[in-house]
Protein backbone atom coordinates (compact mmCIF):
# COMPACT_ATOMS: atom_id res chain seq x y z
CA UNK A 1 0.00 0.00 0.00
CA UNK A 2 1.06 3.59 -0.52
CA UNK A 3 1.52 6.03 2.23
CA UNK A 4 1.37 9.66 1.43
CA UNK A 5 1.70 12.06 4.06
CA UNK A 6 -0.71 14.91 3.94
CA UNK A 7 2.26 17.39 3.27
CA UNK A 8 3.04 15.74 0.53
CA UNK A 9 -0.08 15.85 -1.46
CA UNK A 10 -0.17 18.34 -4.10
CA UNK A 11 -2.29 21.07 -4.11
CA UNK A 12 -3.00 20.92 -8.02
CA UNK A 13 -5.29 18.36 -8.73
CA UNK A 14 -4.76 15.92 -11.08
CA UNK A 15 -8.24 14.94 -11.39
CA UNK A 16 -8.39 14.31 -15.17
CA UNK A 17 -8.51 10.11 -14.34
CA UNK A 18 -9.55 10.67 -10.91
CA UNK A 19 -13.02 10.46 -9.47
CA UNK A 20 -13.73 11.30 -5.56
CA UNK A 21 -17.15 9.63 -4.59
CA UNK A 22 -18.53 10.51 -1.30
CA UNK A 23 -19.97 8.25 1.23
CA UNK A 24 -23.61 8.41 1.07
CA UNK A 25 -23.22 8.14 -3.14
CA UNK A 26 -24.39 4.93 -4.45
CA UNK A 27 -21.98 2.63 -6.41
CA UNK A 28 -24.53 1.38 -8.21
CA UNK A 29 -25.79 4.19 -9.77
CA UNK A 30 -22.26 5.24 -10.88
CA UNK A 31 -21.34 1.97 -12.65
CA UNK A 32 -24.89 2.28 -14.47
CA UNK A 33 -23.87 5.14 -15.82
CA UNK A 34 -20.55 4.76 -16.35
CA UNK A 35 -18.85 7.18 -13.79
CA UNK A 36 -16.18 4.33 -13.56
CA UNK A 37 -15.65 3.67 -17.09
CA UNK A 38 -11.69 4.82 -17.95
CA UNK A 39 -11.21 6.21 -13.98
CA UNK A 40 -7.54 5.15 -13.22
CA UNK A 41 -7.84 6.24 -8.89
CA UNK A 42 -11.16 6.74 -7.32
CA UNK A 43 -10.77 8.70 -3.79
CA UNK A 44 -12.82 7.33 -0.93
CA UNK A 45 -13.40 10.08 1.76
CA UNK A 46 -13.08 9.34 6.14
CA UNK A 47 -14.65 12.76 7.14
CA UNK A 48 -13.99 11.15 10.87
CA UNK A 49 -12.14 7.74 11.81
CA UNK A 50 -14.97 6.46 13.38
CA UNK A 51 -16.91 6.59 9.67
CA UNK A 52 -16.42 3.62 7.65
CA UNK A 53 -18.85 3.50 4.63
CA UNK A 54 -15.71 3.61 2.83
CA UNK A 55 -14.56 0.07 3.88
CA UNK A 56 -17.65 -1.08 1.93
CA UNK A 57 -17.36 0.74 -0.87
CA UNK A 58 -13.82 -0.12 -1.70
CA UNK A 59 -14.55 -3.95 -0.82
CA UNK A 60 -17.43 -3.19 -3.29
CA UNK A 61 -15.22 -1.14 -6.23
CA UNK A 62 -13.24 -4.62 -6.02
CA UNK A 63 -15.33 -7.08 -5.72
CA UNK A 64 -18.79 -6.41 -7.46
CA UNK A 65 -17.54 -3.61 -10.21
CA UNK A 66 -14.20 -4.62 -10.60
CA UNK A 67 -12.49 -1.64 -10.19
CA UNK A 68 -9.03 -2.14 -10.71
CA UNK A 69 -7.31 1.13 -10.54
CA UNK A 70 -5.94 3.15 -7.52
CA UNK A 71 -8.36 3.20 -4.42
CA UNK A 72 -7.01 6.14 -2.61
CA UNK A 73 -8.44 6.66 0.88
CA UNK A 74 -8.43 10.34 1.63
CA UNK A 75 -9.36 12.31 5.08
CA UNK A 76 -8.79 11.75 8.56
CA UNK A 77 -6.75 8.17 7.41
CA UNK A 78 -4.87 7.17 10.96
CA UNK A 79 -2.37 4.71 11.62
CA UNK A 80 -4.62 2.19 12.94
CA UNK A 81 -6.51 1.65 9.76
CA UNK A 82 -4.07 1.04 7.39
CA UNK A 83 -3.73 -2.28 7.46
CA UNK A 84 -7.71 -3.06 7.33
CA UNK A 85 -7.99 -0.76 4.58
CA UNK A 86 -5.33 -2.30 2.65
CA UNK A 87 -7.25 -5.87 3.01
CA UNK A 88 -10.72 -3.98 1.92
CA UNK A 89 -9.02 -2.58 -1.35
CA UNK A 90 -7.11 0.27 -1.10
CA UNK A 91 -4.25 0.75 -2.87
CA UNK A 92 -3.10 4.00 -1.55
CA UNK A 93 -3.90 6.36 1.79
CA UNK A 94 -3.14 10.10 2.29
CA UNK A 95 -2.58 9.98 5.79
CA UNK A 96 -4.49 13.50 8.21
CA UNK A 97 -2.44 16.13 9.33
CA UNK A 98 0.28 14.99 11.72
CA UNK A 99 0.42 11.63 11.29
CA UNK A 100 4.07 10.07 10.84
CA UNK A 101 4.92 8.43 7.65
CA UNK A 102 7.41 6.05 9.04
CA UNK A 103 4.95 4.93 11.45
CA UNK A 104 2.27 4.54 9.22
CA UNK A 105 4.79 1.98 7.11
CA UNK A 106 5.92 -0.22 10.15
CA UNK A 107 1.92 -1.09 10.91
CA UNK A 108 2.03 -3.62 7.86
CA UNK A 109 5.11 -5.41 9.15
CA UNK A 110 2.93 -5.89 12.70
CA UNK A 111 0.42 -7.89 10.78
CA UNK A 112 1.62 -10.28 8.12
CA UNK A 113 -0.94 -12.93 8.53
CA UNK A 114 -4.42 -13.11 8.94
CA UNK A 115 -7.25 -15.90 9.58
CA UNK A 116 -9.99 -14.66 7.57
CA UNK A 117 -9.74 -14.16 3.27
CA UNK A 118 -10.08 -10.65 2.58
CA UNK A 119 -9.52 -8.65 -0.94
CA UNK A 120 -5.96 -9.65 -1.55
CA UNK A 121 -6.87 -13.48 -0.40
CA UNK A 122 -10.07 -14.14 -0.31
CA UNK A 123 -9.50 -17.59 0.77
CA UNK A 124 -9.37 -18.20 4.61
CA UNK A 125 -6.08 -19.82 6.51
CA UNK A 126 -7.54 -23.03 6.68
CA UNK A 127 -8.37 -23.06 2.76
CA UNK A 128 -4.80 -21.64 2.13
CA UNK A 129 -3.14 -24.71 4.59
CA UNK A 130 -5.41 -27.35 2.38
CA UNK A 131 -4.29 -26.06 -0.68
CA UNK A 132 -0.59 -26.10 0.23
CA UNK A 133 -1.25 -29.30 1.78
CA UNK A 134 -2.61 -31.14 -1.64
CA UNK A 135 -0.03 -29.68 -3.46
Amino acid sequence: MKIIAASAVSTGLDTENTLQITNDAELAELAANGALDGVQRVELQFPKFTDGRAYSQALLLRRRYRFSGDIRATGDVLIDQLVHMHRSGFTSAVLAEGVDAAAAERQFERFAGFYQGDVLEPRPLFARDAALESA
